[in-house]
């Protein structure tokens, strides 16, 4: 995730989370950070503005509830990107164990098609359609990787996967993509 933060600048947030008396205004400037970021990774693999927001609120209420969890093993971005991960990946299992499996890629796209927040073009949308119809990891790897300009390392530290598997994944995902685009010639 391309964020502007600097390592200084990260070290000193840490430090005032540490801080009972800096840490409520410490996490206000991590919200304040990492909100648009994470909305727009959550939105990527949730499609609806309002599961989004709510998945959002949800992380950073999870973050807040396990400061005291955080080791600094990782970059804050870091942890808190795979809260919201963690926090997507449950929404859409629950969602999923509600939703029949063949309605699910239609569904979403009439979601997305019906969403007065969406604002892509007609290739936005297709794209869509075709990331829709991949499996949940290969969709998640070509979205961090396309969207976010993520570096394999760095998903290989959120999702715990070898940047072996996340090559192969991105791959595979770029290559059903591709051919879609040109089923639809």
């Amino acid at each position: 995730m391309a964020l502007s933060m600097t390592t200084n600048e990260e070290a000193e947030i840490v430090q005032s989370l540490k801080d009972p008396q800096r840490r409520h205004q410490a996490f206000e400037q991590l919200v304040h950070l990492y909100s648009p970021q994470l909305y727009r990774q959550i939105r990527r693999m949730v499609y609806c503005h309002e599961d989004a927001n709510d998945i959002l609120q949800n992380s950073f209420l999870k973050a807040w509830s396990h400061l005291d969890f955080f080791r600094g093993d990782a970059k804050i971005s870091t942890w808190l990107y795979r809260i919201a991960l963690n926090e997507t990946l449950n929404f859409i299992q629950k969602k999923k164990e509600s939703v029949a499996l063949d309605d699910t890629s239609a569904s979403i796209i009439n979601r997305l098609e019906a969403d007065e927040y969406f604002d892509g073009d007609q290739t936005e949308l297709q794209l869509q359609q075709a990331m829709s119809l991949l499996p949940e990891k290969q969709r998640m790897v070509f979205q961090l990787k396309y969207y976010e300009e993520m570096k394999y390392e760095e998903m290989s530290e959120i999702l715990g996967t070898s940047i072996g598997a996340l090559k192969a994944s991105y791959h595979h995902a770029v290559k059903k993509i591709y051919d879609f685009f040109n089923s639809c010639d």
